[in-house]
């Protein structure tokens, strides 16, 4: 049985560091026109393929929720901290964000043109990490889009390695663990990103950015 006991202490941590968090994650996503070359091409796909909703899962402070909107995209967020779903909504004031657990989303099955989680799978653990993208999987319509940005291993071999982060227990994943766990969802690899370990100055760890489309009925 999958187990999601790691929900209520990621919740408490984010509540805890929301202040800090929102002070400064929107800068390090802009400061870097690395973070946005999939997140464009997945707004562009998105209006490509006749708009419609997106959901920003793990939204954070909406930093890019907000990205999202100011392209046209009919983008709202959600996060597990209620924290920082308060700390969106002041900033980004007439944009949609909800609290909601990634692993039950409060979204009916095939509804949504797109789903983005930029860095919010990361405080998975391996265990539950299918299951996870599944629901991003079951929410999307046919056709959409899916966007997913992690922390990647190094080694295309390895599946799973945690990681000190500064916030919560965190996991790196293989992007092609990530890419074949999608595919038995009906969720398959457009495109993918891998920014190189030297571009991250805290940690070294390569970046993956990894572009899915789910599947026509």
């Amino acid at each position: 049985m999958t187990s999601f006991e790691h929900l209520p202490a990621v919740r408490t941590d984010y509540d805890a560091m929301a202040e800090a968090y929102a002070a400064f994650i929107g800068d390090a996503f802009t400061a870097s026109p690395l973070n946005h070359v999939l997140v464009q091409t997945f707004a562009d796909l998105v209006q490509q393929a006749g708009g419609g909703t997106v959901a920003d899962v793990g939204c954070g402070p909406g930093h890019v929720t907000a990205y999202l909107r100011d392209r046209g995209v009919d983008a709202f967020g959600i996060d597990l901290s209620p924290q920082l779903v308060a700390a969106a909504r002041k900033a980004n004031p007439g944009i949609r964000f909800d609290v909601g657990d990634m692993g039950a989303l409060d979204v009916a099955t095939g509804s949504l043109a797109g789903v983005l989680a930029n860095y919010s799978v990361i405080h998975t653990p391996p265990d539950v990490l299918p299951a996870i993208l599944g629901e991003l999987s079951r929410v999307l319509a046919p056709g959409g889009h899916l966007l997913v940005s992690f922390q990647a291993l190094a080694d295309a071999e390895g599946t799973a390695e945690a990681f000190d982060h500064k916030v919560s227990p965190a996991w790196r994943y293989s992007a092609g663990h990530v890419i074949g766990l999608l595919g038995q969802t009906g969720v398959d690899e457009v495109a993918r990103l891998m920014i190189a370990p030297g571009e991250d100055s805290v940690r070294g760890f390569p970046q993956a950015h990894v572009l899915t489309r789910k599947a026509a009925a």
